[in-house]
């Protein structure tokens, strides 16, 4: 096995365990917006919950708590995180013990393709003139909302150029959210891939190998976006990770 065959099964156990972590995306039970329970009473989750300019704020028993974003609180096993979403605030549940993360455990895992060096090709990543745009698109809970794009990203594949648009992450990264030919027939409606950050030229490496399963498809509760205008490329993509393995099969 080569080299870049046996870190590409590095990243795959290690990508495993992330998303089957007792507070990773598999355990995620809910994702609640305030804005939907004015009496501040959230599912399942004690307390009163409410929003407050930059933050919210949690009331259990008589006991003010502020919480900004990203803020973590433990509720047993669980964890709550508060989070905010072009100005609406919600709280995601994360629970260890969530079906999906049993069903899971009990599997295959992620049914990932192996790795094919033909699909780790150099790119050229070309920044928009005016730095970013923003563009709206649907997420996967119905609602659209701006994606934020720094350029596009250029490379080769048997012969054909392809493009895809993709953001910039605050590590350098890229970020694109694309489908292809096998998306809803052999793999997920989308998937997510991060290029590492491009040299002084442009240059980085387009390694589909590592293409991903949004969070979405591992809970129902997240918000993933749908891929840009542009960004569904006419190839069949047979790398990366594909779906969920099937309940019960190991």
């Amino acid at each position: 096995m080569s080299d870049a065959a046996d870190a590409w099964k590095l990243w795959h156990e290690q990508r495993t365990a992330s998303v089957s972590a007792p507070h990773g995306p598999l355990s995620l039970t809910g994702t609640h917006w305030l804005d939907d329970y004015p009496d501040g009473k959230l599912p399942a989750i004690p307390g009163e919950w409410r929003t407050d300019g930059d933050a919210v704020v949690r009331t259990l028993d008589g006991e003010e708590t502020r919480l900004g974003a990203d803020a973590t609180v433990a509720l047993g096993e669980r964890r709550l995180v508060v989070i905010v979403r072009e100005g609406l605030w919600g709280v995601r549940d994360f629970d260890p013990a969530a079906p999906a993360r049993t069903a899971f455990l009990a599997s295959a895992g992620i049914d990932a393709t192996p790795y094919d060096p033909r699909w780790s090709v150099e790119g050229r990543f070309t920044p928009y003139a005016d730095g970013s745009t923003d563009v709206r698109v649907e997420n996967a809970d119905g609602r659209k909302r701006a994606l934020g794009l720094a350029g596009e990203l250029a490379f080769t594949l048997a012969g054909q150029e392809h493009t895809l648009q993709v953001a910039r992450q605050a590590d350098g990264r890229l970020w694109a959210v694309f489908a292809d030919a096998t998306s809803g027939r052999g793999s997920y409606r989308f998937r997510f891939l991060h290029p590492a950050a491009p040299d002084a030229d442009g240059r980085t490496t387009v390694d589909l190998n590592r293409a991903t399963l949004p969070p979405c498809a591992f809970a129902d509760h997240f918000l993933c976006p749908f891929p840009p205008p542009g960004n569904t490329l006419t190839v069949s993509i047979e790398a990366g990770e594909r779906n969920l393995a099937a309940p019960g099969t190991v």
